[in-house]
């Protein structure tokens, strides 16, 4: 116990280099920016360490969820819940950032220059212009391998399950497979738990080139979006989001957020909500929520709860038509948004997603308002952050309702882990369960699950 206690200690250290690693990144991008700008290839090189790792995650995590699961529709349930929750939410979303962005007004009384038409054009290019046929076709990988090194969730996602309901369908005969998917998972995990260490590198040198290239003169003239911005994010997570967790799930928000806060502070300083995929996933296992929940609502909501996004994308689309002097009607207003959400469709884990989806949909829809588009480029990485962290919410709470709902969650287990008297192993990103296949060795020191009490778990 005591070594254990010394690593989890450890691991306290880490993430306080991270915070320091922020505002030295800060401090130098204010500093010396073209020096600051120097350093995104480190930033992005972080990112990509974690991002190669989110295919081997999501296959290992839903076939094991789905093949320890004896009927199919149970499954099946479970995604026409999730994804029938996430179409409410955007919907909640997207009427939150109009009756905001309605009332701010932003971008009245701007007025747009050659060099922001310049970036707008720039922005579009190659973005959008994606029919439903092609995204569903995309789906498709060109090989079984191509799946996990393109780097496409929704591949890696569709390949997962097909090999869960195999296995599924093999019964006993999948039992061996099943355990060593189970190994591979906990190396999966441990090689990305090396992969965090180098988390303050990459904080330092992310945050050092945002602030190196947008500076301080952008942050001033728009400001208003901004705060706008961040405070319907706010209004939506805590307002929203917590009522909904409160009522339904009986767990308070802010404790969520606390036992999930090193995972936010990693969004913040990469801005990227993929960055804490994986671990999500092993938090919300830890904290009780069974594997097919997590397996199958995590993943999928990375590509279709984007509710950070849909708030951004009603608000820039508001502010780019009023600083363009073409506001938008109630009607087109409707219209375009709707189509917004449709076009950013897998999008929420990808660093500046966000900006390539607005211009492609002004472009496939109010073509005369691209040019607009250049007039937030300068300050889309901070706008990405509060888009980042809200998916990021948005995904965590809809897993425990869809778990909650299903009745697949260990609701003693989730106040005793919120509570801290269960803590997570963040020297492996395992808990005492997570990963563990039957016949593996106990660890007689470890407060056993519901499971290996003896007690039955849903599924």
């Amino acid at each position: 116990m005591a070594a254990t206690a010394g690593r989890r200690d450890r691991t306290h250290y880490l993430y306080i280099a991270v915070i320091v690693a922020v505002v030295l990144g800060i401090t130098v991008g204010f500093a010396a920016p073209g020096v600051a700008v120097e350093l995104k290839p480190i930033g992005t090189g972080f990112v990509n360490l974690i991002k190669m790792m989110i295919a081997p995650v999501i296959f290992c995590t839903i076939v094991l969820g789905i093949g320890s699961v004896r009927q199919a529709a149970k499954v099946g349930a479970v995604g026409g819940l999730a994804l029938g929750y996430f179409i409410v939410m955007s919907t909640v979303a997207l009427a939150i950032g109009l009756l905001v962005g309605n009332f701010l007004e932003p971008g009245a009384g701007l007025s747009i220059t050659e060099e922001a038409k310049a970036a707008g054009d720039k922005a579009a290019e190659g973005a959008g212009g994606e029919s439903t046929a092609d995204f569903l076709l995309g789906i498709i990988p060109k090989t079984l391998v191509s799946a996990f090194t393109e780097g496409e969730v929704l591949q890696a996602l569709l390949i997962a399950l097909l090999a869960g309901f195999a296995l599924q369908a093999m019964g006993k005969a999948g039992e061996p497979v099943l355990r060593g998917i189970g190994h591979i998972q906990r190396l999966v995990f441990r090689i990305l738990a090396m992969i965090m260490w180098v988390a303050p590198i990459g904080a330092f040198g992310a945050i050092a080139a945002v602030v190196g290239e947008t500076g301080m003169d952008a942050l001033k003239s728009l400001a208003i979006i901004m705060i706008g911005f961040y405070a319907t994010c706010a209004l939506f997570v805590f307002v929203v989001l917590g009522a909904l967790l409160k009522l339904v799930s009986g767990i308070n928000l802010w404790s969520l957020m606390k036992y999930l806060g090193r995972e936010f502070l990693l969004i913040v300083s990469t801005s990227s909500s993929e960055s804490a995929l994986p671990r999500l996933i092993a938090k919300l296992e830890h904290m009780g929520v069974s594997k097919p929940v997590v397996g199958i609502t995590v993943p999928t909501g990375y590509s279709f709860n984007l509710d950070g996004t849909a708030i951004y994308l009603t608000m820039a689309s508001l502010f780019i038509a009023n600083a363009m002097g073409d506001p938008l009607s109630a009607s087109e207003q409707i219209s375009l948004l709707l189509f917004m959400i449709i076009a950013s469709k897998g999008a929420a884990g990808v660093t500046g997603a966000g900006l390539a989806t607005l211009a492609g949909g002004l472009q496939s829809h109010r073509p005369e308002l691209v040019d607009g588009v250049g007039l937030i480029v300068g300050i889309d990485r901070f706008m990405s952050e509060a888009r980042a962290l809200t998916n990021f919410a948005g995904n965590a709470v809809a897993t425990i309702l869809v778990g909650t709902w299903t009745k697949e969650i260990d609701k003693e287990r989730a106040a005793e882990v919120l509570a801290g008297r269960i803590p997570f192993d963040e020297s492996t990103l395992l808990d005492d369960g997570h990963g563990a296949q039957p016949g593996d060795e106990a660890d007689p020191e470890v407060p056993a699950t519901r499971a290996e009490k003896g007690d039955p778990v849903k599924v």
